[in-house]
């Protein structure tokens, strides 16, 4: 900070963070600590490539002003990013209630007899803030390629859903897998019982046949063909 009778400048040096073909600002503060209305210009040892706003002002007693001065994008680097551009501060004390278009046009000219208090301003290049690299595939050890379904074993919710999707399915098709089983199970359990129950019958029939053996052939002959029919059914069926 410079603090003359008048302005104190914040900074003294114009630090742009330079960068090819980019627009690049930065800013000064001016400070009125006395009780008079302090007018001010800010020129430079080249114009056509900054813009100063406002280049020219009043500040108030008690109060401050910040300036921006913007440099053009430039096409090439100079080298070790040294600059040899300057700026120049002039004040001067005015009377109250003078507005702009009331400050003569010598009132900078210390040639005219007018009190002006100067500062020089450096112009500084630093090199721009570089963004993180990114960290290539696999160059941790121990670390998941791109691609990988986990990461530190955690499903990505992507995965998660998936899986869980594909479970639910699973679970579907095995739950009717199962009931499936279940009937064909209970049909199967049904013949057996049915069959069992003719095999008594037919043997209640094999007995009663000692007396009556020409009506048993017969009954026999029908009985049988019927649980053939029968278990043929249900085999074909399962």
């Amino acid at each position: 900070m410079s603090t003359g009778e008048l302005l104190s400048i914040e900074p003294l040096e114009l630090k742009f963070p330079f960068e090819l073909k980019k627009q690049i600002s930065c800013s000064l503060q001016l400070s009125n600590k006395t009780e008079n209305h302090v007018v001010f210009k800010v020129k430079t040892t080249n114009p056509k490539k900054y813009c100063v706003r406002p280049n020219t002002g009043i500040v108030l007693p008690r109060s401050t002003c910040d300036i921006i001065v913007t440099m053009q994008a430039q096409k090439e680097a100079p080298s070790d990013l040294h600059c040899k551009d300057k700026f120049l501060l002039q004040s001067a004390v005015v009377t109250a209630g003078t507005s702009q278009t009331d400050i003569p046009a010598d009132m900078f000219n210390k040639d005219s007899g007018h009190i002006v208090e100067e500062c020089k301003l450096k112009v500084v290049y630093v090199s721009a803030p570089q963004p993180p690299s990114p960290v290539p595939e696999g160059s941790e050890e121990g670390s998941s390629p791109k691609g990988s379904s986990t990461d530190n074993g955690n499903l990505s919710s992507h995965e998660f859903a998936s899986v869980t999707k594909a479970l639910a399915k699973s679970q579907e098709n095995s739950s009717e897998t199962r009931a499936l089983i279940s009937k064909l199970t209970e049909e199967k359990n049904n013949v057996i019982r049915r069959n069992s129950k003719l095999r008594q019958e037919l043997d209640l029939l094999k007995h009663d046949g000692k007396k009556n053996r020409g009506g048993v052939s017969f009954m026999f002959v029908a009985i049988v063909g019927l649980i053939g029919i029968i278990v043929g059914y249900f085999i074909k069926k399962t």
